[in-house]
């Protein structure tokens, strides 16, 4: 997976990513799969977490309401892909997720927020490694 912007926020993740054996939707659903492993293992095995209890009660009642058979559900079952066409929408995706901390009142500065790719694009590598090769033209 090649991962070119990806702000965290505090319910949702956005993502621009290419899949390298044209498998975008078994890209998505083994990211889903690893991302929600490690953070529950985080989450069970990090004695300082505060909300532990209540994560983990939320994660497993949302597995409750549905019947996929797994003790805890981190994400969401759907996800609302758009294809990217043209660089000129690919541009536009990126200001879109780069401000939406800035318009979320997180932030003042789409850069400020440690987790976004923002950074990248203004030189600062040092939180996020995007890659970028064959992105624009």
């Amino acid at each position: 997976m090649a991962s070119h912007t990806c702000p965290e926020r505090s319910r949702r993740v956005h993502l621009i990513f290419r899949s390298s054996t044209e498998d975008p939707s078994g890209l998505l659903r083994d990211f889903k799969s690893y991302t929600a492993k490690k953070v529950i293992e985080a989450i069970e095995n990090n004695p300082q977490e505060s909300r532990k209890e209540y994560l983990l009660w939320f994660f497993e009642r949302a597995a409750k309401k549905k019947s996929n058979g797994s003790k805890y559900q981190f994400w969401q079952h759907h996800n609302k892909p758009i294809e990217l066409w043209s660089e000129k929408v690919i541009k536009q995706k990126i200001d879109y997720i780069h401000n939406n901390p800035v318009v979320s009142g997180f932030v003042t500065n789409a850069i400020d927020w440690k987790y976004s790719s923002a950074r990248n694009f203004q030189g600062d590598h040092t939180v996020l490694e995007i890659d970028d090769v064959g992105f624009f033209q």
